[in-house]
């Protein structure tokens, strides 16, 4: 038989070995929730980060006027990166000659922008957009004008110490409501 001190030393030895484990628990959740913290705020940051830069590009990369349709184009591919860059710089070859002879102006105008989605290595922003659109009436009597709302989602992406737009798709048609 054991006596009753060396059975309490041993209930002192498993209650220590409790405690030691239920500190040790506590030490790895408050890891993770320092760890998770930062991804957080890293997430959190890239969204403000990335969301200022498609507002401050949006109009850039949508809009052109048929008298500096070059300089629009090199000033958006400015804003853009990887295969979009490229496609801008393509876009020059159909898009200029074409500007020019409908004498055409687009003009983009940022009305609110949503983030979509944010991690450090990518911001997806949903622009809300005002587009007017002005080219001359057939005939050469005064200016045509069309106005309407469009959506277009950039996609961000962080290069060097700056955001980029990796991809751009404009939304047509109703917002589905829901």
């Amino acid at each position: 038989m054991s006596s009753p001190l060396t059975r309490l030393r041993f209930l002192r030895l498993r209650l220590t070995a409790l405690l030691a484990l239920l500190a040790l628990a506590a030490a790895v959740a408050a890891g993770w929730l320092y760890t998770d913290l930062g991804r957080l705020q890293a997430a959190e940051r890239a969204a403000r980060e990335g969301g200022e830069a498609a507002r401050a590009y949006a109009a850039d990369m949508l809009s052109y006027d048929y008298r500096s349709v070059e300089e629009d184009l090199a000033r958006a591919r400015g804003h853009a990166t990887g295969a979009l860059a490229e496609q801008y710089r393509r876009l020059a070859g159909t898009l200029v000659p074409e500007a020019k002879k409908l004498r055409k102006v687009q003009q983009a105008e940022v009305d609110d922008i949503a983030v979509e989605s944010a991690t450090p290595e990518e911001v997806r922003v949903l622009v809300f957009l005002n587009m007017t659109t002005t080219s001359p009436e057939t005939g050469g009597k005064g200016a045509r004008q069309e106005v309407a709302q469009n959506r277009a989602r950039l996609v961000m992406v962080p290069v060097g110490n700056r955001w980029l737009v990796a991809d751009l798709s404009t939304l047509l048609g109703n917002t589905p409501i829901r």
